[in-house]
């Protein structure tokens, strides 16, 4: 593998010369912020322990800082990008500053949250700066449709990362904590400054790791019927699992039942419980 130049990495001045050119301003509504810091990505691509047999995918790469980065790493590097004018320009940024590598270099312009397959061999790692209103949807969505993605690296909003990787009886352990747990082992892997993005947000970041499950949770039950469950216990994350999954299960008695037979307590609340006792509640739906 030949090396990349030195500066084939975009800094700050790059970043805003190539938005300028494409006549781009990141927009709020797609939760654009570029990161313009190349230490920080090369900092990313360490953490996700990219290797030179991987595969990547990456979610919003936008004008392609954490792209080229991920290139000088990985074997192959799969963006999927929505934006149409980012899409259009990244594969001649990637032509144009690391081109020993663009042949390593596909792009699926499309939105994450529909993508299906994916163009040369499966991906078995998936590294994102995503957008903060979809990056939850957006990471759940590749874990189930890609299962060779065997790890993930995510950095997302500070407040999401602490999220995802909450474990039970942690205030903000929720729904995105339990589902992510379905597929992998997550942890929070660091914080990201506000100065390395372009606009510069108004809120911190964190980087996250999954690591999937080397075997899929043992249980009867279907994902959609587990995470049925977990939904109605967050959705009433107040009131007793007994009395929250009553519509659930058809009344707060059959709940209680199926509480019972799972080994929880009907008055325990979902905030308590692992996504193993879901699965167990899921079970005994009568």
């Amino acid at each position: 593998m030949s090396s990349p130049t030195p500066d084939a990495l975009l800094g700050a001045a790059d970043v805003r010369e190539l938005a300028a050119a494409l006549g781009v301003r990141p927009t709020k509504q797609r939760g654009q912020n570029f990161v313009i810091d190349a230490n920080t990505v090369r900092r990313i691509v360490r953490t996700a322990e990219v290797r030179p047999d991987d595969v990547v995918v990456e979610v919003g790469p936008g004008l392609g800082s954490l792209t080229l980065a991920l290139l000088e790493a990985a074997d192959r590097v799969t963006a999927v990008e929505i934006d149409d004018v980012l899409a259009g320009a990244l594969p001649a940024t990637v032509a144009a500053r690391m081109p020993e590598r663009a042949d390593r270099f596909a792009l699926v312009h499309s939105d994450a949250m529909h993508v299906t397959e994916l163009p040369g061999p499966a991906p078995t790692a998936l590294v994102a700066n995503l957008p903060y209103n979809v990056a939850v949807p957006v990471l759940l969505h590749m874990l189930d449709t890609f299962p060779t993605i065997e790890r993930t690296l995510v950095m997302v909003q500070a407040e999401v990362a602490d999220r995802l990787a909450a474990g039970p009886g942690n205030k903000v352990y929720g729904v995105p904590s339990v589902k992510a747990n379905w597929y992998a082992g997550v942890r929070r892997a660091g914080a990201i400054g506000r100065n390395v993005f372009w606009p510069a947000p108004n809120v911190d970041s964190g980087l996250v790791s999954l690591v999937r499950r080397s075997e899929p949770l043992k249980t009867t039950a279907s994902k959609r019927e587990v995470f049925a469950v977990v939904d109605a216990a967050f959705a009433q994350r107040r009131k007793t699992l007994r009395a929250a999954l009553a519509g659930w299960a058809g009344s707060a008695a059959a709940a209680e039942a199926a509480l019972v037979a799972a080994g929880v307590s009907p008055q325990a609340r979902g905030e308590a419980l692992t996504v193993e006792e879901f699965a167990r509640i899921a079970e005994h739906k009568e």
